[in-house]
């Protein structure tokens, strides 16, 4: 593979175990975090902190995001000292020529700024990822993947070295879509899952049996051998915040509304965490759809 100059914004959870596998396969990174610390903790591995995202798109011909949110991507890229700042007119053109976006952001907010882009003569790929932060680690994430051909092309190798497969889904927006796709597959389950859960509990069976009684059957999944010990184990680390979903399952239900498409499943997991959200937990792990279920673990004070 040929060594690149890459740039990384929003090195947290998933995207820093993505730039360790970026460096390890011989790429030189820039890093750059609204929080700096999360930056220079990549030094030791070998990348380079940058004090800008204007400053990072100086040194590299591609740039990679992922952040929270739309109002996050925009401000990087666009902001001021952001990638492409727009006040800096033709003044200290940027060298970069492609922006990938990592970040799970509504498909007509994607277009938008991918229009944006194209009029400063820069690409865009809308590359959302699934399996989470044990499937960055082990460079093993599903990307779905919106682009012109030639940039989605010209990136692939780039994302080979955290993905185990890249989907071209169509033009730019596309990715975000299958993202959506992805979520309202994802969270309509993580719920069912709290819900046989609960039950089994209150029928007096262990609950953390299901996942080998299971195994084989039509009900086992990834998502079951995940979350079922998440939602009788205490102790283990997060892996993502509820409100992330409730954040997903919004922009699905908008998405729902535009194209006309009826999502009686997903509205239910909207109303759901919306329900979690007024309990206070919007920061509790992914499993904490079984503490609004209120079986018998205690809710958090």
């Amino acid at each position: 593979m040929d060594r690149q100059e890459l740039g990384f914004c929003g090195p947290g959870l998933m995207g820093a175990p993505m730039i360790r596998h970026l460096l390890r396969v011989g790429h030189a990174v820039q890093v750059w975090n609204r929080t700096p610390a999360k930056a220079e903790a990549l030094a030791a591995d070998g990348a380079r902190v940058a004090a800008t995202p204007r400053e990072l798109a100086q040194g590299a011909d591609v740039v990679l995001l992922c952040v929270a949110d739309a109002a996050a991507v925009e401000s990087v890229v666009f902001g001021a000292d952001g990638l492409l700042d727009e006040r800096a007119g033709s003044a200290g053109r940027p060298r970069v020529r492609c922006i990938i976006d990592h970040s799970s952001i509504p498909p007509d907010a994607t277009r938008a700024l991918a229009a944006r882009a194209a009029a400063l003569g820069v690409g865009w790929v809308d590359a959302p990822v699934s399996g989470g932060v044990g499937g960055a680690q082990a460079g093993t994430l599903a990307i779905m993947a919106g682009g012109a051909d030639t940039d989605v092309a010209a990136v692939a190798p780039i994302l080979a070295a955290y993905a185990a497969r890249v989907t071209h889904m169509g033009a730019v927006g596309a990715g975000q879509t299958t993202k959506l796709c992805n979520q309202a597959i994802v969270t309509a389950t993580v719920a069912a899952i709290a819900e046989a859960v609960s039950l089994a509990r209150r029928s007096g069976i262990d609950a953390a049996n299901l996942p080998e009684a299971l195994a084989g059957g039509w009900a086992d999944s990834v998502l079951l051998r995940t979350f079922v010990p998440r939602m009788t184990q205490d102790g283990l680390a997060p892996i993502g915040a509820l409100k992330t979903f409730q954040k997903d399952v919004d922009t699905v239900a908008a998405a729902a509304q535009q194209t006309g498409t009826p999502m009686p499943v997903a509205g239910t997991v909207q109303q759901l965490l919306r329900l979690a959200a007024a309990m206070g937990l919007a920061e509790a792990d992914f499993s904490g759809f079984i503490d609004v279920l209120q079986t018998e673990r205690s809710m958090p004070q």
